[in-house]
């Protein structure tokens, strides 16, 4: 969690700096697409149809906005850079079908229409927009395909959780690792392995939506430390007979780490919590801190 927190205070102190010196918010560590054949896959994998809203976070000179417009009943093209908002406009000018928006990113307000997301999005804050998106499962983002840092990509998508968040998103979300990138088709080439990301609602959420916080401190609780057994990370919350029980429903053995459970296991762990457990032992955090992880 530190790491994330320490991360989190870099991102903070970098924005304050440009904003001091006139530079766009959030614009540090965007890198370009340049690849005619990767911003083709990418408007494949997202199958946009003429009936869907496409929000693009982060549109820098175009590139890809262009094909969106192509396939996408109407595109929400975001970028800061007053610069870059008039290549945008010079490129779209004959295009009916798209809204382009001058606005730092972390202050965006998501449309109220259902919507998918394709981006090339800055990687110095990856987190807070997968946060941005993803932290509210009632709100109308339906998916979309996302450019991003491969560590990253790897940490949303690795079938073993260490952090509470992207196991809250995986009980609304299949998050799935499509592809990794090569640094040469981005100008300027990221210092980092870059991965294409695909994120797809769940047909049938594990958690009713309203539960979003109440199981995002029942996992922030339980991965404390990821790598421990079962009978370590829920006791103090569950009975060491109540933990018998829940390893036997689920057929773990005593040595399965609270890291390792898939999706079906954690939505039977919190149906139990919910059936069996006391309110008053349910783990609570405050948003405030939650929103620190």
């Amino acid at each position: 969690m530190k790491g994330f927190e320490v991360m989190n205070e870099i991102h903070r102190h970098s924005r304050k700096k440009q904003r001091n010196r006139g530079d766009p918010p959030n614009f540090s560590g965007q890198h370009f697409i340049h690849h005619k054949k990767l911003l083709r896959d990418i408007v494949d994998h997202a199958k946009i149809s003429a009936g869907d809203t496409v929000l693009e976070i982060g549109a820098g000179k175009g590139a890809l906005t262009t094909l969106l417009t192509q396939k996408a009943g109407k595109v929400l093209a975001v970028e800061y850079d007053a610069r870059l908002v008039e290549i945008l406009r010079r490129k779209t000018a004959q295009q009916t079908n798209i809204k382009i928006i001058q606005r730092d990113i972390m202050k965006l307000r998501l449309p109220k229409e259902k919507f998918m997301v394709v981006s090339n999005i800055p990687y110095a804050i990856t987190t807070p927009i997968m946060k941005l998106l993803l932290n509210n499962p009632s709100s109308p983002f339906q998916g979309g395909v996302i450019i991003m840092e491969k560590g990253a990509a790897k940490r949303f998508t690795s079938k073993s959780i260490k952090n509470a968040y992207v196991l809250a998103w995986r009980m609304w979300f299949d998050i799935r690792y499509v592809q990794g990138i090569s640094r040469d088709h981005f100008s300027p080439p990221p210092r980092v392995d870059s991965a294409m990301v695909a994120i797809t609602r769940k047909t049938k959420p594990r958690v009713a939506n309203k539960d979003f916080f109440k199981f995002l401190s029942l996992a922030q609780f339980a991965l404390r430390e990821p790598d421990a057994t079962i009978d370590t990370a829920l006791k103090g919350m569950f009975t060491p007979p109540q933990i018998k029980h829940l390893k036997r429903n689920l057929g773990l053995q005593t040595e399965t780490s609270i890291g390792r459970l898939s999706e079906s296991q954690w939505e039977d762990v919190f149906k139990t919590m919910l059936k069996h457990v006391p309110p008053h032992l349910w783990p609570r955090s405050k948003r405030k801190e939650l929103e620190r992880i």
